[in-house]
């Protein structure tokens, strides 16, 4: 897990730069570049602990092998399990400084930033250009798109009017504090305004990273089964709104939709769910409510 190995390493480049720290008048130094403790395994720990608790429950016809049953709730061949939390504790304390920091910055202009996490292929993209298209004309609406490579994304988001930045994890999987204080500064998002961050396409490592958001917003696709919740609980966990999304393609699958909020609501019983369709609209006036009423809240009142 990259909480533990770091694996947002690697040259980040915001719309295909190398950019330079950032300061939002933060009194941190910037010029960590992310030193999450590369050890990756490398110093091997001779004392072959291989902390043997896999928990190898045999179920009739073979082993399940459950690695997140440590203290670390992780695995990494030849790190002990204090070792993994020691790091991962030291990774998620550097990430939660810069996105507090994010947090005060957004807070003082009344911004509402929402995290969009899903895995690839979940509509997360169409569904974001649907709804800045529609909402363009009542707000002002900046954009954060994180993928590994290439500005696909923010090309698309681009196409609709709203002003976007890519920022390219490379060998990263997920955007992280640092990474999203930087776009911020290039974007200079305007006062009482809609901040929406594209995570990078992964159902894992994003749960564990607060960027400055004030929430996580799930995109699940009915493309995708009814147990993706309790197959990834972390981000199902960590996420306020659940979007099921393309509920067009419902008459053609065979997709349990009560079954789907039934395992979401077992993950994270508060979490509230939309149902929508990017491509024929439905759904889409609750979800453009939702948004709004969010927004009322955290924009500032002039005085």
């Amino acid at each position: 897990m990259c909480n533990v190995c770091g694996c947002a390493q690697g040259e980040t480049k915001i719309d295909g730069q190398t950019p330079h720290a950032h300061t939002h008048d933060h009194d941190h130094d910037h010029d960590h570049d992310h030193d999450h403790d590369h050890d990756h395994g490398h110093h091997h720990d001779h004392d072959h602990h291989h902390d043997h608790d896999h928990n190898h429950e045999q179920h009739h016809h073979g082993h399940n092998h459950d690695y997140g049953q440590g203290p670390a709730h992780a695995h990494a061949p030849g790190m002990s399990q204090s070792r993994m939390v020691q790091i991962e504790q030291d990774i998620l304390s550097k990430n939660d400084a810069y996105a507090a920091e994010n947090r005060g910055y957004l807070k003082a202009l009344g911004i509402l930033a929402l995290n969009f996490v899903s895995s690839p292929g979940s509509g997360k993209t169409t569904l974001l250009a649907r709804t800045i298209t529609d909402l363009k004309g009542d707000v002002p609406i900046t954009v954060i798109e994180g993928d590994q490579q290439t500005a696909n994304d923010a090309e698309r988001i681009r196409a609709t009017g709203a002003k976007a930045v890519q920022v390219n994890t490379g060998k990263g999987c997920h955007l992280d504090g640092h990474m999203v204080g930087r776009a911020l500064e290039s974007l200079a998002p305007e006062k009482n305004s809609l901040l929406f961050i594209e995570n990078v396409g992964n159902l894992v490592c994003p749960a564990g990273f607060d960027l400055g958001e004030k929430l996580k917003v799930v995109i699940l696709s009915v493309t995708e089964g009814e147990d993706k919740p309790l197959k990834y609980p972390d981000m199902f966990h960590a996420a306020g709104v659940m979007l099921l999304n393309k509920i067009d393609l419902l008459p053609y699958l065979s997709f349990d939709v009560d079954l789907c909020i039934e395992n979401a609501r077992r993950v994270n019983p508060g979490i509230r769910v939309l149902q929508v369709s990017a491509t024929s609209g439905e759904g889409l006036d609750e979800w453009y409510a939702w948004i709004k009423s969010e927004a009322t809240q955290t924009m500032r009142k002039e005085a």
